[in-house]
């Protein structure tokens, strides 16, 4: 019964969804651009397949609640579902066929930012949009959206947080009850995003950009409406506000409501985690500026200034947004900004990666190991923030760590296998599971030239990204159906 428990849950956020149609049409309507019949099919699809999933569902299983291995079933099925679902109206506006529009749809809502679509300056505004939609929908996640609506509806919701939030701190609340909790979250979710539009709209993007660049900006997606992306724009001002909302989508969500809750900015600087994140880009905004400068790149002090601080902050937040093309960045450089997506954001934030704090956390662990080779007696316990760390979690990170490294170097065997050179084949994968966008070689711009296997590949690896790896891996364990 618990499949066809968790199915009708998937049913009831596909029509949800289905809703989520009627902007790009009245966006349609509003441009005059043809597509708006595209979307009402759409709406009108998702709305039967969402009633036909929870009709069955509902026939074939009994019971309301919501137990705990359900939300993983809940999670990955509806990503799935609505990935296909979502492609529809690409495949109909663009004329792309299945396996390019699920690609986009997929790269939408995982964040990733990848495309297969050249020629962005021409496709109809309603089209465009609706990529950017793509990205705001996925960046905190629908399901944590719905949190604060399944419970009027009879369903539990706190499995599915387990199960969806990214970052390693799943079980800890920012308020007593979860639906406050996931009700806080979005009003700043969207309280960022408008905020990001008015800041381009005051630096000189017209309003509809600006308004889909906020989408993208403050979910790390990276899409845009231009194929040369805010490079498009030559504007410096345009570049710090896409800077500042990148940096602050990928900071812990529960920390900017702390701040907010207590007017105090501090919370920042006391988050260990926050502190490590942005340690690591004055790190990295050295060494890649004074890069750029000894190699005489640039000429322009700030110009060098703006663009490494741009990119480190694009990339660690897996945005992907493209300023300059640092792919062709001398020495190190353009293989450097790509490990730096390992790192990503960190934990309950829009980015992907590993997470900062699982970060923190494995090199602590490795100093410890080293510190108790030469004091094999003593106990050095971990602390994050003045907690001690249990082992348990330790465990859990490495164990996370670990399959991430299998993972991906099976998908760059088959990456390899379907046709790719080391370098794509590896950028590949990492700017996939990473949720990045951008790559080295072959991938460096655009997926529109690689084979349909190398896509599939590529989906896999978002989704893996998205719902860090284990949701999706627990469901392929067979005693997790014998249960």
């Amino acid at each position: 019964m618990g499949i066809y428990r968790s199915m009708r849950v998937v049913g009831i956020l596909v029509l949800a969804y289905s809703v989520s149609m009627i902007p790009p049409m009245l966006v349609s309507l509003w441009y005059r651009d043809g597509e708006a019949r595209h979307f009402a099919g759409a709406l009108l699809a998702i709305s039967v397949a969402g009633l036909a999933i929870t009709a069955v569902a509902s026939l074939r299983g009994s019971g309301r609640s919501l137990r705990r291995r359900d939300g993983f079933i809940v999670v990955v099925f509806f990503w799935i579902v609505l990935s296909m679902l979502g492609a529809i109206p690409l495949m109909l506006g663009t004329h792309l066929s299945f396996v390019d529009a699920l690609f986009e749809a997929i790269s939408g809502f995982t964040t990733t930012g990848a495309t297969v679509i050249v020629g962005l300056d021409d496709l109809p505004p309603s089209i465009l949009y609706y990529r950017q939609q793509l990205q705001w929908l996925g960046g905190m996640g629908l399901v944590v959206l719905a949190i604060a609506v399944l419970p009027m509806l009879g369903i539990g919701g706190s499995q599915l947080y387990r199960a969806e939030t990214p970052g390693p701190g799943k079980d800890e609340k920012i308020t007593p009850r979860l639906v406050q909790g996931a009700r806080a979250l979005w009003l700043i979710y969207v309280g960022l995003t408008v905020s990001c539009a008015m800041a381009y709209w005051l630096a000189g993007m017209p309003l509809f950009e600006a308004v889909a660049h906020s989408f993208s900006t403050v979910s790390t997606g990276g899409f845009s409406t231009h194929d040369a992306s805010l490079g498009f724009y030559d504007s410096a001002a345009i570049e710090l506000v896409a800077t500042l909302f990148m940096l602050l989508g990928g900071i812990n969500f529960g920390v900017h409501y702390l701040v907010l809750r207590d007017h105090d900015p501090r919370h920042y600087f006391q988050d260990t985690e926050v502190r490590s994140y942005f340690s690591i880009i004055l790190v990295l905004l050295l060494v890649i500026f004074t890069s750029l400068v000894l190699t005489g790149v640039y000429r322009s002090f700030g110009h060098a200034v703006m663009d490494a601080g741009f990119e480190v902050v694009s990339i660690i937040t897996s945005t992907g947004f493209g300023e300059a093309d640092f792919s062709r960045w001398p020495l190190f450089l353009p293989v450097l900004l790509i490990f730096t997506s390992f790192i990503g954001g960190c934990g309950g934030s829009t980015a992907g990666g590993i997470k900062v704090l699982r970060i923190v956390l494995l090199s602590r662990q490795g100093a410890r190991e080293v510190a108790s080779l030469m004091h094999p007696h003593a106990i050095r316990p971990i602390k994050i923030g003045g907690r001690v760390v249990n082992n348990r979690t330790i465990q859990s990170v490495w164990g996370f760590f670990s399959v991430y490294l299998f993972v991906f170097v099976i998908l760059t065997l088959l990456m390899m296998a379907a046709g790719l050179d080391q370098v794509s084949a590896f950028s590949a994968v990492a700017t996939s599971i990473n949720n990045l966008g951008p790559g080295l070689g072959e991938v460096a711009y655009t997926f529109s030239t690689v084979s349909d296997p190398v896509k599939l590949l590529a989906m896999i690896a978002m989704l893996l990204g998205r719902l860090e790896i284990f949701t999706l891996l627990v469901l392929l364990n067979p005693r997790f159906w014998l249960e």
